[in-house]
C-alpha cells in the first residue's frame, strides 16, 4: 500500500516539477505559479524517492 502510493505521489512530483521548470523558463502552461510548482514537485520527488528506497511493505497475512 505505502509503495503503491509513494509511486503515484513521485510520479504527481515530476509533473509538477516539469510544469514548474517550463514555466520558469518557458512559457506557463498552467495557471498556478511556476515558482510553487518546482518547489512542491522537488519536496514530493525527494520525499517519495527516499519512502520507496527505505520503506518496506509487510507481507498480507
Amino acid at each position: 500500500m505505502i509503495k503503491i502510493l509513494s509511486l503515484v505521489l513521485t510520479i504527481g512530483g515530476m509533473i509538477a516539477l516539469i510544469l514548474g521548470v517550463l514555466g520558469i523558463f518557458g512559457n506557463n502552461v498552467v495557471s498556478l505559479s511556476p515558482w510553487a510548482l518546482t518547489i512542491l514537485g522537488v519536496v514530493f520527488f525527494l520525499s517519495c524517492v527516499s519512502m520507496l528506497k527505505y520503506r518496506k511493505d509487510k507481507p498480507a497475512e
